[in-house]
Formats: C-alpha cells, structure tokens, sequence
C-alpha cells in the first residue's frame, strides 16, 4: 500500500466525522456547520487531487504497520471538530468571516501551487523559480497552514493550534530543509534562495545574477 490510501481515507472521511460529531452531540449551530463545510470540502478536494496531481512524496509504498500509525497520527486533525461541537462553543460572525478568509487563501495557495509543481514537473525537471514558487520555496506548506490555522481559530482553543504547531516543527520544517538539501545541488539555488522565503514570500530580495527562466522547473519535495 502506499502513504496516500492512508491519507486519502483520512481526508474523505472527515466530513463525516465531523456530522458525526454534530448528530452526537445534537450541535447544529453555525459553526459546526462551517467548520463541516470548510474542512469536510478541503478533505474531498485532497482527494480529487491526489486522483488528479498526486503529490509524488506520498506515491512510497509503506508497511501496514507504518500507514495505520501515519492514519493515527492524522487522527489529531480531529482535535478542533471535536472540542468545536463537543464544548458548545459559538464563533462570532466576524470570527467566521476571518476563518473562511483565511481558510480560501491557503486552499488557493496549497492546491494551485502542488498543481503548478505537478504539471511542470511532468515536462521539465529543475527547480521551479517564477509562479507560485517566485518568491517563496514552500507555498504548499504556507497555505496547508493557514488551512489548519482557520480551522483552529474556530474552535476558540488553543489545543487545535498546538497541535498545528507540533505539525509544523516535527513535519513541515524538516520537509523543506530536506528539499532545500535537495535543490542544493542546483547551481543556480543559492540566487533562487537569496530571493525567496523558506515559508513566507519574501517581498524584499538584495540583487542577484540573471537566471534563464526558460531552463527553470521544479523541484521534488
């Protein structure tokens, strides 16, 4: 079996964790039920992309044991559904409004950036420098995080962020400094990462020798 059946089967069957949650706890107030439609879409359009733009990290064929602990470790996305219902909690509309604001900026960057990184790669082989990739080396990441970072700030508990955070230090980190090992090999990596981010775009960028962008692909995470 390979990672992605273990995470696919997480990501489409939250949504129905989640109305799960709401029918137990008989909670059918605004929240759960925009936390049910952000989160519950998110995971049948992870789906779609893996059938569609699969990520090539999660393509590894894995061990039983291996990918029901990698499905267990997932489990912990299901912390904020469950406090959101289980407590009562009540968002406010201005709360809602900057969850969803939030939540649809890191939809667009993580799933428009994997599919940027999939299409070129299928044609070119490289690094990627202009598009998503311009002034940031890790857009998937940066909008996964806000994903999960709206999400948790609907819950009003710091459990969900906690959480997000040991993702980001134990996972994500470690995953872009193993890729930017990786691009290393690249001649033209050191300008490209003088000019862009780790995480965050960088917006300022000291001067730097001309690339030939009709060369430039993408690299593998």
């Amino acid at each position: 079996m390979k990672s992605k059946h273990f995470i696919d089967l997480h990501k489409g069957l939250t949504s129905f964790v989640v109305l799960a949650l709401m029918v137990a706890y008989q909670n059918f107030t605004i929240g759960p039920w925009v936390y049910l439609a952000l989160h519950g879409m998110y995971g049948f359009m992870w789906v779609l992309k893996s059938r569609i733009y699969p990520d090539k990290q999660w393509e590894q064929e894995i061990s039983l044991g291996r990918g029901l602990f990698l499905f267990g470790v997932l489990l912990l996305y299901w912390v904020a559904p469950f406090i959101l219902i289980s407590s009562g909690s009540e968002p406010t509309p201005p709360l809602i409004a900057a969850a969803i604001a939030i939540n649809l900026m890191g939809v667009f960057l993580h799933y428009s950036s994997d599919a940027q990184k999939y299409y070129t790669l299928k044609y070119h082989s490289g690094l990627i420098t202009e598009g998503f990739f311009a002034r940031c080396r890790n857009t998937n990441y940066l909008g996964e995080i806000l994903i999960y970072g709206a999400f948790a700030l609907l819950t009003q508990h710091w459990l969900p962020f906690l959480i997000l955070a040991g993702f980001i230090a134990g996972i994500f980190i470690p995953n872009m400094l193993k890729k930017d090992q990786s691009l290393s090999r690249y001649p033209e990596f050191a300008d490209y990462k003088a000019r862009s981010g780790l995480l965050f775009p960088k917006l300022f960028v000291p001067k730097y020798s001309e690339t030939n962008n009709s060369d430039i692909a993408q690299n593998v995470s």
